[in-house]
């Protein structure tokens, strides 16, 4: 699949909008040999940065130390993207009260003041980017259709956006 440059401010609002949207996706740190982990993001568009709220005792976030490169992999109806960048560790609990959410707590039961949470800030570099409802119902319905017979699913072209 052959990459195609568009208007980069249109890739990052389309981008942005979507993690904003579902925000749960794959965080994996790139040398640690730790499988990719299930987070949800908050985004901050003028910085193009990611936060987290995660455990200390989560085995990504303990492997991240003074900074790690990371992967956020990202899927909706709509869209795939993989985002790297690198990972931070940051003690800023005013930011993650304005972070936290009910979805967040669904996520981290024993709530905002368990002192075992930290932020974790991706500092976004760039990403690839594919937009064309390939969603997994999308994906199941296509493979069954055809029987499992052999076929190329058109899943719009690459898109690479630099975020720096």
């Amino acid at each position: 699949m052959s990459k195609v440059w568009i208007d980069l401010d249109a890739t990052q609002r389309q981008l942005w909008d979507a993690i904003e949207r579902r925000r749960a996706g794959m965080l994996s740190l790139t040398k640690s040999g730790l499988h990719a982990q299930p987070m949800l993001a908050s985004v901050e568009r003028r910085r193009k940065r990611l936060w987290f709220i995660a455990s200390r005792e989560n085995d990504l976030v303990r492997e991240v130390g003074e900074g790690a490169s990371c992967a956020f992999v990202f899927q909706d109806d709509e869209m795939m993207a993989s985002i790297s960048g690198a990972l931070h560790l940051v003690d800023d609990r005013r930011r993650m009260s304005r972070l936290w959410n009910p979805m967040t707590a669904a996520w981290l039961p024993e709530g905002l003041h368990d002192p075992k949470l930290t932020l974790v800030r991706m500092d976004c570099v760039d990403a690839e980017v594919w937009v064309a409802g390939v969603g997994l119902t999308k994906i199941a319905w296509e493979i069954a259709w055809t029987a499992g017979a052999p076929q190329v699913m058109d899943v719009g072209g690459g898109r690479h956006a630099t975020l720096h």
